[in-house]
């Protein structure tokens, strides 16, 4: 994930980017690119969806969420695997296996 960071921050400054990249703006970024990968999939079935466009948007969401965690010197690594393990005591595998509720109903 470094050499990712690096590249995106290489990337962004060639262009003079950081500028537009506060956390608020990033936050933006993943919201709109997360749209338009849920628009790959709109009115059709999933299978249906264009996987080139839905790596590209996929991408984009990748690209905006390593930029923000740069931005506040977040791991990236770390903060994943800390919620996985919180979403395991929420979602213990005994009562949540094969049922979407949520943890307030398990």
């Amino acid at each position: 994930m470094k050499e990712i960071i690096e590249e995106l921050i290489k990337f962004r400054n060639e262009r003079d980017w950081e500028q537009f990249h506060n956390p608020k703006d990033l936050a933006l970024a993943i919201n709109v690119e997360a749209g338009e990968l849920l628009e790959l999939f709109l009115w059709k079935k999933a299978e249906d969806a264009n996987i080139d466009k839905v790596k590209e948007e996929l991408a984009d969401v990748f690209a905006f969420a390593f930029l923000m965690a740069d931005k506040y010197n977040f791991d990236v690594k770390e903060i994943v695997l800390e919620k996985i393990k919180k979403n395991g005591e929420k979602y213990p595998a005994d009562k949540a296996k094969g049922t979407a509720k949520k943890y307030n109903e398990l």
